[in-house]
C-alpha cells in the first residue's frame, strides 16, 4: 500500500514540474510588445501566404500576419488581417507587395511607403485601418505574361520573315556592298599619302607667309603712324597747309593785278605794234612817202568807197 502512495506521490509531483516548466517557458516567452492591427483588402492572388507569415517594413521584420478570410461584404475580395509593432511608421502613403522568399514559394508582405501622404496612420482594434496591396514584380508578370506571350510570337513571326530566302539574299548583297565600301575606304589612306607627305612643306609655307603677313603688317603699322605724323604737323598751325594757302592768296593778288593793270598795256602795246607795222609796210612800198607823203590807198573791203571788180 505504501508503494502506490510512494508511485501516486512521484506521479504528481512529476506533472507539477511539468506544467512548472511549462509556465516558466511561456512566461519567458511572453512578448510585451504592443502591436497595432491593420488590413489589407485585395481582390489579387496571394499565393504563398499564410497566417503567421512575416509582416516587414523595407526589410525589417515588424509583425507577423493574423489571419486570412474572404471580405463577407465584397464577393471575391480577400482581408489579410496584420499585427504590427506601433512604433513602425505607417502612414497614409504606405502600401504593401507580395514578397517570396528564394525558390521557397513562402510569401511574406513587404511594406513601403512612397512619401506622397506623410501623415500618420492610425489604427485599433475598433476601427482597423486599411493598407493598400499594390502588385508586385511578380503579379505584374503574371497578369501581362499573356501579352508578352503575344508579342513574343509576333517578334518571332517577324524574325523568321526576316529571315526568309529572299531576305537573306538581300542582306547578303547588303554585307558584299559593305565590304566593298570597305575597300575603298581602305584605299584612301593611300591615296591621300602623298599629300600628307607634302603637308610638312605646305605648313612650312604657311608659317613663312604668316611671318611675312606680320612684318607687312607692322610696316603698314608704321607707315600709317609717319602718314598720320606728316598730316598731323601739315595741319598745325604755320605749316605747309596753312604757307600753301598764303601763296596761293599772294597769286591770287598777283593776278588780279595783272588783270587790271598789265592787260591794257598790253592792249595798247598790241595796236602801237600793229600801227608800226603798217608804217613799215607803207614805207617799203612806197619810200618816196617819206618825203612827198603817202598816196592815197584805194579803199579796201568794208571801207567806205569800196568798189568790187567788174562793177
Amino acid at each position: 500500500m505504501e508503494n502506490k502512495a510512494h508511485a501516486l506521490l512521484a506521479g504528481l509531483f512529476t506533472i507539477a514540474l511539468l506544467a512548472a516548466t511549462v509556465a516558466i517557458a511561456l512566461w519567458l516567452q511572453r512578448d510585451d510588445t504592443e502591436m497595432v492591427p491593420y488590413e489589407i483588402a485585395t481582390k489579387m492572388s496571394v499565393p504563398g501566404l499564410s497566417p503567421q507569415a512575416t509582416v516587414r517594413y523595407r526589410g525589417l521584420d515588424v509583425g507577423k500576419v493574423d489571419s486570412i478570410e474572404f471580405d463577407p461584404a465584397v464577393p471575391g475580395q480577400i482581408l489579410v488581417r496584420m499585427l504590427v509593432q506601433a512604433d513602425t511608421p505607417v502612414t497614409q502613403s504606405t502600401y504593401g507587395t507580395l514578397g517570396y522568399q528564394g525558390v521557397t514559394g513562402i510569401a511574406y508582405i513587404q511594406l513601403d511607403d512612397d512619401g506622397s501622404k506623410p501623415v500618420r496612420l492610425h489604427s485599433s482594434e475598433e476601427k482597423v485601418a486599411r493598407i493598400e496591396l499594390r502588385p508586385s514584380l511578380f503579379d505584374s508578370l503574371q497578369s501581362k505574361g499573356m501579352e508578352i506571350l503575344t508579342q513574343a510570337e509576333e517578334l518571332t513571326r517577324r524574325v523568321n520573315l526576316m529571315l526568309g530566302p529572299d531576305n537573306q539574299k538581300m542582306v547578303l548583297s547588303t554585307f558584299q556592298s559593305v565590304s566593298e565600301a570597305a575597300n575603298q575606304l581602305e584605299a584612301i589612306p593611300r591615296q591621300l599619302q602623298p599629300a600628307l607627305e607634302k603637308l610638312p612643306a605646305l605648313a612650312d609655307r604657311t608659317s613663312q607667309t604668316l611671318a611675312s603677313v606680320d612684318t607687312l603688317a607692322k610696316n603698314v603699322g608704321d607707315l600709317s603712324k609717319n602718314l598720320n605724323a606728316l598730316s598731323t604737323s601739315l595741319q598745325q598751325p604755320d605749316g605747309a597747309i596753312d604757307k600753301l594757302t598764303v601763296t596761293i592768296d599772294q597769286v591770287g593778288a598777283v593776278a588780279n593785278r595783272l588783270e587790271t593793270e598789265v592787260l591794257p598795256l598790253t592792249h595798247d602795246a598790241r595796236s602801237t605794234l600793229r600801227a608800226l607795222n603798217r608804217t613799215i609796210d607803207t614805207f617799203r612800198e612806197q619810200p618816196q612817202s617819206l618825203l612827198f607823203g603817202a598816196d592815197g590807198r584805194p579803199p579796201g573791203p568794208g571801207e567806205a568807197g569800196f568798189t568790187a571788180p567788174g562793177e
